[in-house]
């Protein structure tokens, strides 16, 4: 038996939040917020959005860790945060995303239609978030309502490890039957996402305006100065650089031409960050 490199894509596995739903990613970055004033302890909005895409537990020992957190956190209750007080603030955490979820589940504008041009390609949509299974529920079951299923989600807290560990991404590839994960494209709008696609050997797309880096609504977006937009974007690349995502683009509308372009490469033998963008 010879290796060969595949000649097509096979599979697209996608992030949730501010790739597909929730143009902006404001679901999980607000409940945090307003999980730790439950405790007295005020975080800002960027604040939160800092280790976006890991699992949620690992999000808050990642805040707490912050040692201006970590400074208002110990004035507030007279200690430092231990794992316990992570927990606690955890399962604060749980209750008001579960009952918020459905206020930011739009599918981002165009993501449709870029999803249905990759499965008239043959290829396959796996999926996976940094929500644990109960969250996910939620916003698989909003997301049906509008027309998109994915044909496999895997929850952070359905393997050993979240992200920027590959298993997530993985677990797709086993139960999508993909027999090479050269043949896999892994689409997020974090840092660990792409990390996590990365390890995981596939092609990877960051996206930088529809998700966290960003941080704006889809109206703010479309109505930005373009040259403001231009700067904001450069920034978005430079935090993305370390990761060496194979592809930047502004949102997963833009994902169609990106797959036209790894497909090529695949033809002409290369895999993932084989060549330069």
């Amino acid at each position: 038996m010879q290796y060969r490199t595949p000649e097509r894509l096979e599979a697209a596995i996608l992030d949730w939040a501010g790739t597909v739903v929730d143009f902006g990613s404001f679901a999980p970055t607000q409940i945090f917020v307003e999980a730790f004033a439950e405790v007295n302890v005020a975080i800002s909005l960027a604040e939160a959005r800092g280790p976006m895409g890991v699992g949620k537990w690992d999000h808050i020992r990642s805040l707490c860790d912050d040692p201006a957190i970590a400074g208002r956190f110990e004035q507030a209750m007279g200690h430092f945060p231990s794992d316990r007080d992570v927990t606690d603030l955890y399962e604060r955490f749980m209750p008001l995303q579960i009952a918020k979820i459905s206020e930011h589940s739009a599918l981002i504008p165009k993501a449709l239609e870029a999803i249905a041009e990759l499965r008239r390609q043959g290829i396959k949509i796996g999926s996976c978030s940094g929500y644990p299974a109960i969250v996910m529920a939620q916003v698989v079951a909003r997301a049906r309502e509008q027309g998109f299923e994915a044909d496999h989600v895997v929850a952070s807290d359905e393997v050993p490890n979240g992200r920027p560990y590959p298993a997530q991404a993985l677990a797709n590839v086993i139960a999508l039957g993909i027999a090479d994960v050269a043949a896999c494209v892994k689409v997020d709008d974090t840092v660990p996402g792409i990390l996590e696609g990365r390890r995981a050997g596939m092609w990877t797309v960051a996206l930088t305006c529809s998700g966290n880096a960003l941080g704006l609504s889809y109206a703010e977006f479309r109505d930005m100065p373009a040259t403001v937009l231009a700067e904001k974007r450069s920034g978005i690349e430079r935090q993305f650089a370390p990761a060496q995502p194979d592809f930047l683009i502004d949102t997963i509308a833009d994902l169609p031409s990106v797959v036209d372009e790894i497909n090529a490469r695949l033809s002409r033998g290369e895999r993932p960050c084989s060549a330069p963008q």
